[in-house]
């Protein structure tokens, strides 16, 4: 979710920047180890949304959980997709409300309802007595998990310093993906209480479930004692206690020049955004609510009805598609299932090998955000499309040919298992962290947040239809599912040759040309922020006039995570 600086700053900012900037990496992560604790916290929204992920695919496979539920409902393919996916379709409609109520009321008291609808949810399923039970509780869940998956990496960005927000807001990932290593190891641990047959305690699904409740407790009473974000409070008008936030955040006081030079940054974002929306609607600015209702559809409108940027929509919603369709939800979901198919005799081997696909995902992913801005997001993404496709077509193949008598080719089932994880590996280290970059990297200034909203939209719904899909597709294709997710991961990597540009390090100007729109809203952009930017001694009137050439030749342009217009999904 790292996304490219906005290219706008001469390089008169960019050598203040530099100034005050402290180190990357490790050492800059210790160096600010107060802002990084705190990310650390807030990445329990990640943590509880990963674990639930992963949690029910595990206790669909327990015999407890199906007589609770009804095996009827567990065996019949369709009502077992819906009673997966109905969390998507929650998470899909939290992301929506949360757009709002994250800027209302903050970031911490957004997560602070994100959590208590979430532990409504998780309640209702505890106290299960069918499956009516487990659609209510999952959808109520939903709507706390599609809050907290948008407003931490907001909340994690919106704090730190520049030189970090890219590793401190891919805590998020990796918290995501922890939260599914450690559910899978949690159910397989339960998976023995009572025995695993029919004998089998309800205490072998009832924990797992009600386990969560402990983390986003901790997470929705602690966040009160967090700060608030300075971006916020700045929208809020409480100027002075955005200073003040930051001067906490950064150790030093408030008087400090690289303190103030931040808080002028953000006054500065702060300023162009209300004078962007003035410039291209002037006429919903009287604040009311049925005005402000007619300024979102209109800043929505806009990105379909300009070429440049519906070409970005586009790149958008398809990258969403492509990761989405790439199976990895699937294998998430149902990887108990899935190994079972494979020739993986027993629930409890099964759950095993979808707790080691937990690790490597989990691994796969930690170097993601460490060369992606070396590399690039079109060989990352290529890359990692096609380790996936092999990876499925390998799969389908030792499927189709012995599927029919798994027992008597044991190899080949453990051979397929292993693919299955070599996927998993290929997808922690490209299209997870990746196509979020991308997404986050498109849109102009003006229309960021609007942008990427879109794009998590496509995530949701693309979630929603695959945990939906995949258990009448096992049903009735086999290992043709396979074969399926592969030719999706082959088309994904020429959607990503052909039509995605490479967006790394590109100025604002520079992805504004390469999508087909050389006078368009960027420059414009550009200079309506040169104009704040000096109006508030940031540069000086010479210093804005300067085209930033050197920056341009080197190809070192600041990168920064969207967080001041955009509000991203994980």
């Amino acid at each position: 979710m790292v996304a490219a600086g906005d290219g706008s700053s001469p390089a008169a900012l960019s050598q203040k920047r530099a100034q005050f900037a402290g180190p990357g990496g490790v050492k800059g992560l210790l160096a600010s180890s107060y802002v990084f604790l705190i990310a650390v916290f807030a990445s329990l929204g990640g943590f509880v949304y990963g674990y639930n992920q992963g949690m029910f695919g595990q206790i669909l496979a327990m015999p407890s959980f199906a007589n609770t539920v009804h095996p009827d409902s567990i065996k019949n393919p369709t009502i077992r997709g819906f009673l997966t996916a109905i969390l998507e379709l929650g998470a899909w409609l939290g992301v929506l409300i949360n757009g709002i109520t994250a800027d209302v009321f903050g970031r911490k008291w957004a997560t602070v309802g994100g959590v208590f609808v979430f532990l409504v949810g998780v309640v209702v399923q505890a106290c299960a007595k069918n499956a009516d039970y487990i659609f209510g509780g999952r959808f109520v869940t939903g709507l706390g998990v599609g809050t907290l998956s948008m407003i931490v990496p907001l909340y994690n960005a919106e704090l730190s310093p520049p030189e970090l927000r890219g590793a401190l807001v891919s805590l998020q990932q990796l918290a995501i993906c922890f939260g599914i290593m450690v559910s899978y190891w949690i159910g397989y641990g339960t998976n023995y209480i009572g025995g695993t047959g029919e004998s089998q305690s309800d205490a072998a699904w009832l924990i797992p479930v009600c386990i969560q409740i402990l983390p986003a407790l901790i997470l929705g009473v602690g966040i009160l004692y967090m700060p608030e974000s300075p971006r916020w409070l700045m929208t809020k008008g409480r100027d002075d206690e955005c200073l003040s936030v930051l001067a906490n955040l950064r150790r030093k006081p408030d008087s400090d020049p690289g303190v103030r030079l931040e808080y002028l940054e953000v006054k500065a974002q702060h300023q162009f955004e209300r004078e962007t929306s003035i410039a291209k609607f002037p006429q919903h600015q009287d604040g009311t609510v049925m005005s402000n209702i007619k300024l979102g559809y209109h800043e929505y409108l806009s990105l379909l009805t300009n070429k440049s940027l519906f070409k970005r929509v586009c790149v958008a919603v398809f990258i969403m598609v492509f990761q989405q369709w790439s199976g990895i939800n699937a294998i998430l979901y149902y990887a108990s299932f899935i190994f079972k198919d494979l020739g993986l005799t027993g629930n409890t081997t099964s759950l095993l090998a979808g707790g080691v696909g937990g690790i490597l995902l989990f691994l796969a992913t930690i170097p993601a955000v460490l060369y992606i801005d070396r590399f690039g997001r079109k060989p990352v993404l290529i890359t990692g499309a096609l380790g996936m496709g092999i990876s499925h077509f390998i799969v389908a193949g030792l499927m189709g040919s012995y599927s029919k008598d798994w027992p008597s080719h044991r190899a080949a089932g453990w051979v397929a298992v292993v693919f299955v994880w070599i996927y998993e590996i290929n997808f922690g280290y490209s299209w997870g962290p990746g196509a979020w970059v991308l997404v986050s990297e498109v849109f102009p200034l003006g229309s960021r947040a609007k942008g990427i909203s879109i794009g998590g939209s496509s995530n949701w719904l693309n979630n929603f239809a695959i945990g939906q899909a995949t258990p009448d597709m096992v049903a009735a294709m086999g290992y043709g599912t396979f074969v399926f997710f592969g030719l999706m991961c082959v088309i994904g990597a020429a959607f990503v040759y052909f039509l995605v540009p490479e967006t790394k390090n590109l100025t604002l100007e520079e992805m504004d040309e390469v999508f087909g729109d050389e006078a368009g809203n960027a420059i414009e952009d550009r200079n309506r922020l040169m104009k704040i930017y000096t109006e508030l001694g940031l540069i000086t009137s010479e210093e804005s006039s300067i085209a930033d050439e050197g920056e341009k030749a080197s190809g070192s342009h600041e990168h920064s995570v969207v967080y001041e217009t955009g509000k991203a999904a994980v």
